[in-house]
């Protein structure tokens, strides 16, 4: 079963948005992006080095420059259950 969102964040995960920069297979001197975004663990990044391990081995361009953003969405200080219902005539 997948996790939501809301679990990952309560578990303490954040958003991580990752810019690689990368030379193209056949024209070397030519740099292109590519955006990348994932829920994960500060400060060691699991999925963000998991993507990097996997574009060394599966992508023929070469990377020139990785530069990324970690920011936690929710905190479990900031999120309560509230249970309970308000009728207004």
């Amino acid at each position: 079963m997948e996790t939501s969102e809301t679990e990952l964040m309560l578990k303490g995960y954040g958003l991580t948005t990752a810019e690689f920069t990368y030379h193209m297979p056949d024209h070397i001197h030519v740099l292109n992006t590519f955006v990348w975004q994932q829920y994960d663990l500060a400060p060691d990044h699991p999925r963000l080095f998991e993507f990097i391990e996997f574009w060394h081995r599966e992508i023929e361009g070469p990377l020139h420059s990785v530069r990324f953003n970690h920011r936690k969405m929710i905190g479990p200080g900031e999120w309560r259950n509230v249970v309970g219902e308000f009728q207004i005539h």
